[in-house]
């Protein structure tokens, strides 16, 4: 079976882009697998799947990981799929609606050629992230490998655990990343952002992602991480994070709005793999 291809990257994080709706496309897990590896396949963080919508949107948006799962959401991955539609001609629209599995999003293409994508409210409520904790707080004390961390929890359509560091380039993403993914008060795992605060305007984030590893940006990761530090009141409504693949800027007023997220989708080629 051959598969055409567009390989996208937001600021380091890869995606290999695939149209379900001008090709049929039903890839089991190890299929997946094979197309995200660094090696043997094309290679990328997430793979992302463009197909009609259901309801009234314009398309219908399914992430799935390099380990084969599919997830809710990811932001990089929304400004790269309204760059990939809009680039091949299956829209004439500048923002558009799309379908996820966390529900709808609306990312609208900038005249400069960013990407500005309405990345809905996000969720604290435990059992809706989810995480097993009694009530709402601001930080939850975890234990891994018999020592105390403190986290935010929280949801932007997918789950997030956020830690607050003095030097992110020296944080334990790798090992503290992966125990936090895997910790059992999240029944469905979670991303791992360890954020620096330079100021109440900026910030710099990595992020260990869930069934990824560290990636060299998270657009989920970055709205999480500054939504935690408005919720600490570490930052101002608007900040930007500076990741290891470039720069995002992260809006959020508070309370019930939205959290806007702005950055670069760009495509790297395009090509035709023979599963």
């Amino acid at each position: 079976m051959k598969l055409k291809f567009t390989k996208m990257q937001g600021l380091g994080n890869d995606f290999v882009v695939l149209d379900g709706i001008h090709q049929a496309i039903h890839l089991d897990r190890q299929q997946l697998r094979f197309l995200a590896d660094r090696h043997f396949g094309i290679g990328c963080d997430q793979i992302l799947l463009v197909e009609k919508a259901e309801g009234e949107a314009d398309f219908r948006y399914r992430i799935f990981n390099a380990d084969g799962g599919e997830v809710e959401q990811c932001g990089n991955g929304a400004r790269c799929f309204v760059r990939y539609v809009h680039d091949h001609g299956l829209t004439e629209k500048n923002e558009i609606r799309i379908e996820t599995m966390s529900g709808m999003i609306s990312p609208k293409l900038e005249i400069n050629g960013n990407v500005t994508v309405n990345m809905g409210q996000p969720v604290f409520e435990p059992t809706q992230i989810p995480f097993i904790a009694d009530h709402v707080a601001p930080t939850y004390q975890l234990e891994i490998a018999g020592q105390p961390v403190t986290i935010s929890a929280l949801s932007m359509g997918n789950p997030h655990a956020v830690r607050v560091v003095t030097d992110v380039d020296h944080a334990p993403v790798e090992t503290e990343g992966a125990l936090l993914e895997r910790h059992p008060r999240f029944p469905k795992k979670v991303n791992v952002g360890f954020m620096q605060v330079i100021d109440r305007r900026h910030i710099k984030l990595r992020v260990f992602e869930r069934g990824a590893g560290e990636t060299l940006a998270c657009g989920t990761g970055a709205c999480a991480a500054v939504v935690a530090g408005i919720k600490l009141g570490l930052l101002d409504a608007q900040v930007s994070v500076s990741t290891r693949g470039g720069e995002l800027t992260i809006r959020w007023e508070g309370a019930d709005q939205p959290v806007w997220m702005t950055g670069p989708a760009v495509t790297v080629f395009e090509g035709e793999i023979n599963l």
